[in-house]
């Protein structure tokens, strides 16, 4: 019998933007090669790996390089959204995330994060949430990129929880893709349009608590 023991969030886009850094970073890189980067063509890149985001940006951009050369290109990136993100603080935490890890620890509901950034630890480190956190999945763990459900299955696993019995918040369709893969309930964090599949979608984290997750889990 499934029983809600977890929750796992996704680390940007859902407790705090880093996705504004990431853009800044890769906006920067494709004008360095020659073109732009919009706002709606910087959606494919968001909840996918840091390589598979390269190439995205080099198909849109039209341009060719050896593995040598997008290796270093993407270093270069990654040099450029850390030093952004070594700017944030605790105050950068959307509204209501605090108050609803709160509230889960009080019940004993582990949390976890299951995120594709390899730089997970560096932001949670600035924004000072690690008390919280029973485990952390992020893109140096992992070999299989969002919406495989690899990274969400490993977070129950450090949990030490069913699969089943995890509630996912995702702002990607990649990610929301990979919780329902793994056979969990997922909650998108985003604009219904974009995340349809989800089993129920919120604007932000400040509209749920802890009877909205009972009512959803159950009901699945």
């Amino acid at each position: 019998m499934k029983k809600f023991e977890a929750c796992i969030f996704d680390l940007d886009g859902v407790i705090v933007d880093t996705a504004t850094y990431h853009y800044k970073a890769w906006k920067r890189l494709a004008n360095e090669m020659g073109f732009d980067l919009t706002e709606k063509q910087n959606e494919q890149l968001k909840g996918v790996s840091r390589m598979k985001s390269l190439d995205i940006l080099l198909q849109i951009g039209n341009v060719t390089l050896s593995d040598k050369e997008k290796a270093k290109q993407a270093e270069r990136k990654n040099q450029w959204y850390r030093a952004y993100i070594k700017e944030m603080k605790p105050e950068d935490i959307f509204a209501g995330t605090l108050q609803l890890m709160d509230e889960l620890k009080r019940e004993k509901i582990k949390i976890a994060i299951g995120s594709a950034s390899k730089n997970a630890q560096t932001i949670i480190d600035q924004i000072k949430i690690e008390s919280y956190l029973e485990a952390i999945v992020d893109g140096k763990k992992i070999s299989r990129a969002k919406p495989d459900p690899e990274i969400f299955l490993m977070a129950a696993k450090e949990l030490k929880v069913s699969p089943e019995n995890c509630i996912v918040f995702e702002d990607a369709w990649s990610g929301i893709q990979a919780a329902n893969n793994a056979g969990m309930t997922s909650i998108g964090v985003s604009d219904k349009k974009n995340l349809s599949e989800a089993n129920y979608v919120i604007k932000g984290l400040h509209e749920i608590n802890l009877s909205i997750l009972k009512n959803i889990f159950y009901k699945k």
